[in-house]
């Protein structure tokens, strides 16, 4: 609260005071969005057009039948499922569950670290185009949780690294996959981590798909691109596949300033093209329609060097960071649709 009161941009205390009353008597709830979207900023004018806390945590699960929701919510899963479609994914080279790995159809018995480790070096000896390995767990890994990205050289030079990731894995579920290398129009942005696109569909009744909105989140020297560990999220115009003026993170992580380039590369968000959008809609839309009970679904899509490749699927997602990119889902006319449905 102190940095917002010392922000310059904030609107004045009466006007802030005037306008969480007014959100506060219309949403029955504290507005704590007024703050995490930032509303205070003097350049916010259309205040009811963004979505409270309560009200989007309670629209995609409507939307979502749990009964197939394991098709999303499992990565190993997802992969299966989706994979004979012939839908661009990455490339798994192991998974595990504890003690047991496989890869290929081969199942290890790994009781050890060294063991873990030789199985390491097989995997990279077996696979010599594989630079670096992404490693995720196959549930929970959601805002970039339990990740970790081990490259070939680590093998022998940092095998303190190894062995934390081996005290992870052996109590969990692991996907072991081929790191996508980036297009490089996206390494001028940030060519720290494989930067994705989150963008949502909502498959309507009729069985037509929309797409909601899409922004591209950028990390800030993190191995991922979420907001929770200090990155930021650029919104994308739909039509014309460019980004837009400002970037957003977490108030809470970056503070109250509002970013127009990245901070470590200085590549100026506004009007830079993201690459093979196009292809990244025509991947979504097909996607969003093979499994008709999930119809409320935030896609999360890298750009490899020669097109889209879909990461994975959230299913709960939380809309609060779409609604930012976009500017308020109130006025969203995919999002009233979803709204009217709900009513």
């Amino acid at each position: 609260m102190k940095e917002i009161l010392n922000d310059p941009e904030r609107k004045s205390i009466g006007k802030m005071i005037s306008e969480l009353s007014y959100l506060t008597f219309i949403y029955k709830e504290l507005p704590v969005h007024y703050f995490s979207r930032y509303l205070f900023k003097k350049n916010i004018v259309s205040i009811r057009d963004y979505v409270p806390n309560k009200m989007a945590s309670g629209i995609a699960p409507f939307f979502n039948d749990g009964r197939v929701k394991e098709v999303i919510d499992n990565k190993l899963y997802f992969d299966l499922f989706y994979r004979q479609f012939g839908i661009s994914l990455p490339e798994i080279l192991m998974y595990n569950h504890k003690h047991k790995f496989v890869t290929g159809d081969t199942l290890h018995e790994v009781n050890d670290f060294d063991a873990f480790w030789d199985l390491i070096k097989r995997l990279f000896e077996q696979n010599p185009s594989v630079g670096s390995l992404f490693i995720k767990k196959t549930y929970s890994s959601s805002s970039g949780r339990y990740t970790y990205k081990f490259n070939r050289e680590m093998v022998n030079n940092d095998p303190e690294m190894l062995r934390i990731i081996w005290s992870e894995v052996i109590g969990s579920e692991y996907l072991f996959q081929k790191t996508v290398i980036q297009h490089p129009e996206l390494d001028k942005l940030n060519p720290a981590c494989l930067n994705t696109i989150r963008i949502d569909t909502f498959l309507n009744s009729d069985g037509t798909i929309d797409i909601m909105s899409a922004f591209i989140k950028l990390s800030i020297g993190s191995h991922v691109d979420n907001t929770v560990f200090g990155g930021c999220g650029v919104g994308i115009d739909l039509q014309t596949g460019r980004m837009k003026k400002y970037g957003w993170s977490k108030l809470r992580v970056a503070g109250v300033k509002v970013l127009e380039e990245h901070p470590v590369t200085k590549t100026r968000f506004e009007n830079h093209e993201i690459p093979f959008f196009r292809e990244v809609k025509e991947l979504v839309i097909k996607t969003a329609g093979l499994m008709p009970g999930l119809r409320l679904i935030g896609w999360d899509v890298g750009i490899g060097e020669s097109g889209p490749v879909l990461i994975e699927g959230n299913s709960d997602y939380g809309i609060n960071s779409n609604d930012m990119m976009y500017g308020g889902y109130m006025a969203n006319p995919v999002f009233r649709k979803v709204l009217n449905e709900m009513n």
